[in-house]
């Protein structure tokens, strides 16, 4: 009878290490409250489906200093199995430093590609023609404006069809009202904001429409770049946007959080997210009737077309050093399903990318959203190449001395180009 018993405990015992032995776990590097809440229903289902523990690593929040960290876990070889990328123009150069596994086959034969809008498919293609993310999130950015500020003072609302109908319309917005007539993101303090939030608006319009030419150099001497940086020098001569809040801590909060809502401000370059979480109903200093008030303008090309500029909005990645990378595969894939696209839109105010979230009940219910979503059909977006970090460091060095006065736009691409070629060589830049 003692032997039985003793046998059944055994063969328990062995069973619960055989189990235990078994156990998979996961490790997901999040950052940021809202973030690491619209992950949380996506965790339980994969713990559910796959049977395995999710640990979720929070790194720090602010974007610049999460990026940071992840890096250094990286090269390291101690970085979690999956994590989001906060700014697509690091990918390319992750890739190259081997850092991301290609899930190329995975993603084609996942059920909800052929539902991704087509731009998403696009922006998650690297240069080596691998897919190394999931592009669930756009970001899809426009010009927002004070429809009310520019109606009260006889200010024409009409879509800018030029560089030049803009830069007047924010002059006249001067003149009449005494309000900044624009804002496009500038200077070091702002980081990658600079370039995400500013210079590709107007890139994608003018004579250099893309940084990368057909032999994967970067173009940083062409036409276009110069034109960029004059349309910031005119505004800043001008006085037409605020330039001293952009030279301290936080460049963003005065003039998008204070400035904006208070009229002192008149039009901006800005998200989805902003409806709701900078003016909406999320935000500290809400504007009344915010989608009422604040309109939106395509941002215009240099001499005709208009532009609805479109990025992956933190895209998720599997760490290629991973113990399990077809386990975090598979994790990565359940990322991508409409609910969890859902649930960022809602906590951070970015755009599903799959077509079939407009039809999602609780998706419906984030009414500023849902215009927005249906034009992500026709965003357009900048290749990405190995370098984009590092240019869009140089664009932050190179409007920070436009800001402060020191340089003109000659001068400001010459700062590009040097700081390109000084940080990763002359053969990169064409």
């Amino acid at each position: 009878m003692k032997k039985t018993v003793l046998g059944g405990l055994c063969a328990i015992l062995l069973s619960a290490v055989s189990t235990l032995a078994q156990a998979e776990i996961i490790r997901i590097a999040n950052h940021g409250q809202a973030g690491i809440d619209a992950m949380k229903s996506t965790v339980e289902r994969i713990e559910k489906k796959y049977g395995v523990t999710v640990e979720v690593v929070e790194y720090p929040a602010p974007d610049k200093d999460y990026l940071t960290k992840l890096l250094t876990e990286l090269g390291a070889g101690n970085a979690p199995d999956l994590f989001s990328i906060p700014t697509t123009a690091a990918v390319a150069d992750m890739v190259e430093a081997g850092y991301l596994a290609p899930v190329t086959k995975e993603f084609k034969a996942w059920d909800g590609y052929a539902n991704l809008y087509d731009v998403a498919k696009a922006l998650a293609i690297s240069p080596d023609g691998e897919t190394y993310v999931m592009p669930f999130m756009l970001g899809i950015q426009e010009i927002y404006y004070r429809k009310d500020v520019l109606e009260k003072a006889g200010i024409s609302t009409e879509q800018p069809k030029t560089w030049r109908e803009l830069l007047d319309r924010a002059a006249e917005i001067k003149q009449k009202t005494g309000a900044y007539g624009l804002l496009f993101p500038a200077g070091v303090s702002w980081g990658s904001g600079a370039f995400d939030e500013g210079f590709q608006h107007l890139l994608v319009g003018s004579k250099t429409p893309q940084l990368v030419d057909a032999d994967g150099k970067l173009d940083l001497n062409g036409e276009g770049i110069k034109d960029v940086f004059g349309v910031y020098k005119e505004l800043i001569d001008k006085d037409l946007m605020p330039t001293q809040p952009l030279l301290g801590p936080e460049p963003w909060v005065v003039p998008k959080y204070q400035m904006f809502p208070e009229g002192k401000l008149a039009a901006t370059t800005c998200g989805s997210w902003c409806y709701i979480f900078d003016w909406g109903r999320e935000s500290k200093n809400p504007i009344p009737e915010v989608t009422k008030v604040v309109g939106t303008w395509t941002v215009p090309g240099q001499n005709s077309g208009q532009y609805v500029l479109a990025n992956l909005a933190a895209p998720w990645a599997v760490n290629a050093k991973s113990a399990n990378t077809e386990l975090a595969i598979k994790a990565l894939m359940e990322i991508g399903s409409i609910e969890t696209q859902v649930s960022y839109a809602a906590r951070i105010g970015n755009i599903p990318a799959s077509k079939d979230a407009a039809k999602n009940a609780d998706f419906q219910k984030l009414t500023e959203l849902v215009p927005i979503h249906a034009a992500a059909e026709n965003g357009v977006f900048l290749k990405q190449a190995s370098g984009f970090g590092t240019v869009a460091e140089g664009v932050a060095r190179a409007t920070e001395a436009l800001l402060r006065k020191e340089t003109d736009a000659a001068g400001a691409q010459k700062i590009l180009a040097d700081y390109v070629k000084e940080t990763l060589g002359d053969d990169m830049v064409k």
